[in-house]
């Protein structure tokens, strides 16, 4: 275990919205905006914002980290930058009325296309697609879950196919 890995997270959390550079093995160094370090692998999430380009994430693995060097202290635009970065994205509010409507026209979809689907839960609001996977409200293809991985991927890309042609 290495000098790194033995802080503890308030060590650690001193660290967060700081521009760092990470050497770890090898002489490999890494520098970023330090968005968290995780608490059970010491890894440390480093942002970067390149010029005209999408920002990017770097994973330092805690076990590869030899030296971490505070360059410089985040402002406040730099804060909310980061902060951004994995807040979810702006999500539309649906009223039940619409709800019911997007329901209603996917179950209608996927019956026309001969897939088996049925409601279930308490209020019905729970599609359920040949008892293997369920699509939970909105009915967007992020809101489908199943055990089989397989049927899962197929049916989200169903899914956003008939999402596409709704609009």
């Amino acid at each position: 275990m290495n000098d790194w890995q033995r802080k503890s997270p308030l060590d650690w959390e001193t660290y967060v919205n700081k521009l760092v550079k990470v050497v770890a093995v090898e002489k490999h160094e890494y520098e970023g905006w330090v968005l968290t370090v995780d608490p059970v692998s010491a890894t440390i999430v480093l942002a970067t914002f390149p010029e005209h380009e999408k920002g990017s994430l770097s994973f330092v693995m805690g076990h590869a980290v030899q030296k971490v060097e505070i360059l410089r202290e985040g402002d406040g635009d730099t804060k909310q930058r980061l902060a951004c970065i994995l807040a979810p994205q702006e999500s539309h509010a649906y009223s039940p009325e619409e709800l019911e409507e997007r329901k209603n026209a996917l179950k209608t979809w996927l019956e026309t296309n001969h897939i088996p689907v049925g409601e279930q839960g308490e209020l019905g609001r729970t599609l359920s697609v040949a008892g293997v996977l369920s699509i939970e409200p909105p009915y967007g293809p992020e809101q489908c879950s199943s055990a089989n991985e397989i049927i899962l991927a197929r049916v989200q890309g169903l899914l956003q196919r008939f999402l596409q042609q709704q609009r």
